[in-house]
């Protein structure tokens, strides 16, 4: 059975993450289901909606909603609530928009607060042998504009957007790919369809309920008016023109963007729809009167009738936080910030809140093992050399220094609360013991140093180890004059270059680099049933193998194949998890996947679990008191449901 299955919950307790595990073996067929939800007696219309509805431009409530609509199911930490005001937040650039589509969080399925997955736009999923998965959509539903939701926006995406060679140059994205193969995809009525390989495709399901989702649809009815297969010629010229774009192509891809949500006029099926186009310092977006989802007494979400997001300078935010410009925000907040926050509550009515952030490490630091430059090539690819470097480091001063001791210390691996977790993937050469690493640099052959008391490399070049950042934040500067003083204990001296995220990429993926920091593993919290892609050389954004995930990514075309025996091991225990037929053959796979690394470390991870502030306005009711705050899983907010947060004035 893929995605559900039983597996240890005394390691997801915590967080009251419970998985359904079981054995593909003992099930062909999976059918993802939404829990059983109570009878609702009656519906009941928005108030700010009355008035169109009176008036005959919207229809009424029974008429904008599927005929069976996802139901929020009410718990002990949620409530219902009263529909009615605006969430304010504050963002650092236009682009920010794009987040009403993560918070909004309508996927086809999606993570539940116990990271389960559970049909959302979909009324069901099911799933048979891995391979074959049959959707099936919720009769009556409908776009933000009121137009029919059906496989029709499935099949246009399909045949016309993704396979169409002008819109989708490099074809369909990566994940309907299974070792090239590509899926049939069958329209079997107007709300079933399905999507097949001949082998299993354990990426779908995930990519669906992501941060960032896997666009399957998009809005045919408004889309085909700009394509010249079913739109005017005449018309679809004026808009290039009045778009100023180069052709056709362009100005379909630019107006069709469901993810960046700039286009005011582009239906969309998530609770709230952006009704202004960029640039501008304030973007509204207005309640969707045909949101799919009600909550237990009735009534249509989202409760709020706008979400306003204010355009500002990054670093003023925590100060415009305070003076309670906002009334959810945690963009561009830092741990930093939170006695600064903490002292203005009372004043400015709002509640700070501590979610646990679940990376494998906050921030990680990256030996580039696809240097250019040869004496740091060999160095970095020294498996001693990494462990040195690692013992090298006070972690525990980090944590009671910066973090007041509240931090997780250890390597850049997964948590207590992931079922895959073992101590020892945390705890192998992480313990502070200059003595030990000193003895393995003397081993490599490190012997001698300068007058600094500097280790000299072979060539005679001191170990000045240089490490790359993107310059965002203090937190990087102070962490590293901290590993500096630790490192000078063993001969090595530590100098820090800030740059530009994107200047830092590219010179990674050049080779120019010797070491960079960065965060460390996005889900520090897999089940076995996770993609493992993040520990294994397939991504160039990898800052540890930027080459060899190059290689993997373009199919040999650039790059650098693998040629070191271990990481070639991880591709091979990859493979085997993506092929393996049982959920105990995945865990095997992700057990010697993390036994390699913490033997190897590839990445020298220094603490975990730093709290992010959440500022929430004091009136506003089912933000959760405890989360986890991450991005992929759990879209930040976008897990529990912004929908369901009501003002109770």
């Amino acid at each position: 059975m893929f995605y559900q299955f039983l597996w240890k919950a005394r390691a997801l307790a915590a967080f009251g993450v419970v998985a359904l595990l079981a054995g593909y073996a003992q099930a062909d067929v999976v059918r993802y289901q939404a829990p059983e939800a109570p009878r609702i007696a009656a519906l009941k219309e928005t108030p700010s909606l009355a008035q169109p509805v009176a008036t005959g431009k919207l229809p009424a409530i029974a008429e904008r909603l599927p005929a069976v609509p996802r139901i929020s199911i009410s718990g002990p930490d949620l409530s219902v609530g009263k529909p009615g005001g605006d969430i304010r937040m504050l963002v650092g650039r236009d682009k920010d928009v794009r987040l009403l589509i993560v918070y909004g969080y309508a996927r086809l399925v999606g993570y539940n607060e116990k990271l389960e997955i559970e049909p959302d736009i979909l009324e069901w999923l099911e799933v048979e042998d891995g391979r074959i998965f049959t959707m099936k959509l919720r009769d009556g539903h409908r776009w933000s504009d009121g137009a029919p939701f059906t496989t029709e926006d499935f099949r246009y995406y399909w045949e016309d957007v993704a396979n169409n060679e002008e819109l989708s140059p490099v074809g369909p994205d990566v994940t309907l790919r299974v070792d090239g193969e590509l899926p049939v995809v069958e329209v079997i009525d107007e709300t079933t369809i399905r999507y097949s390989w001949s082998k299993p495709n354990p990426f779908l399901i995930p990519a669906m309920a992501g941060a960032r989702p896997l666009d399957l649809f998009v809005p045919a009815h408004y889309l085909k008016q700009f394509h010249p297969k079913y739109g005017d010629a005449a018309a679809i010229e004026a808009a290039i023109e009045a778009a100023s774009a180069r052709n056709w192509a362009q100005l379909h891809n630019r107006i069709g963007n469901m993810y960046r949500a700039t286009n005011p006029d582009l239906p969309t099926l998530q609770p709230w729809h952006n009704v202004v186009a960029p640039p501008s310092t304030r973007f509204i977006a207005e309640r969707n009167p045909y949101y799919h989802r009600i909550d237990a007494a009735g009534q249509q979400l989202p409760y709020a009738d706008r979400f306003i997001m204010d355009v500002v300078n990054g670093s003023l935010v925590p100060a415009k936080t305070a003076a309670g410009e906002a009334d959810l925000q945690s963009r561009s907040l830092n741990f930093s910030d939170y006695t600064f926050l903490k002292a203005a509550e009372e004043r400015s009515n709002y509640d700070v809140r501590l979610w646990k952030t679940v990376r494998g490490s906050q921030l990680a630091l990256y030996p580039n093992l696809n240097t250019t430059d040869p004496d740091w090539r060999e160095l970095n690819r020294d498996a001693r050399f990494r462990r040195a470097l690692s013992l090298g480091i006070n972690r525990s001063e980090i944590n009671q220094v910066i973090y007041y001791g509240l931090c997780l210390e250890g390597n850049n691996s997964v948590l207590p609360d992931s079922p895959l977790y073992e101590a020892e993937y945390r705890e192998a050469y992480a313990a502070f013991d200059p003595e030990r690493a000193n003895a393995l640099l003397d081993e490599i052959g490190l012997t001698k140093r300068n007058g600094d008391g500097i280790r000299l490399m072979p060539s005679g070049r001191p170990l000045e180890i240089i490490v790359e950042t993107a310059g965002e934040n203090t937190e990087e500067v102070d962490v590293l004059e901290l590993i500096g003083d630790s490192w000078r204990q063993i001969g090595v001296k530590l100098f820090t270059k800030p740059s530009q995220r994107d200047v830092l990429r590219n010179r990674v993926f050049a080779g120019d680099t010797m070491m960079s920091m960065w965060f460390g593993y996005e889900n520090g919290i897999p089940t076995p049933l996770s993609s493992p892609e993040e520990f294994v050389p397939v991504h160039q954004q990898s800052l540890q193998w930027p080459m060899w995930g190059q290689y993997a990514e373009t199919s040999g075309s650039a790059g650098e194949p693998v040629d070191m025996e271990k990481p070639k091991r991880l591709m091979e225990l990859y493979d085997r998890w993506i092929a393996a037929k049982s959920v105990e053959e995945k865990v095997a796979a992700w057990k010697e996947i993390l036994q390699i690394h913490a033997e190897e470390i590839y990445t020298i991870g220094l603490i975990a679990e730093v709290p992010q502030p959440v500022v929430v306005a004091s009136a506003l009711r089912n933000v959760p008191e405890k989360g986890i705050y991450n991005w992929d899983p759990g879209a930040q907010f976008g897990m529990y449901r912004p929908e369901r947060f009501w003002f109770d004035r």
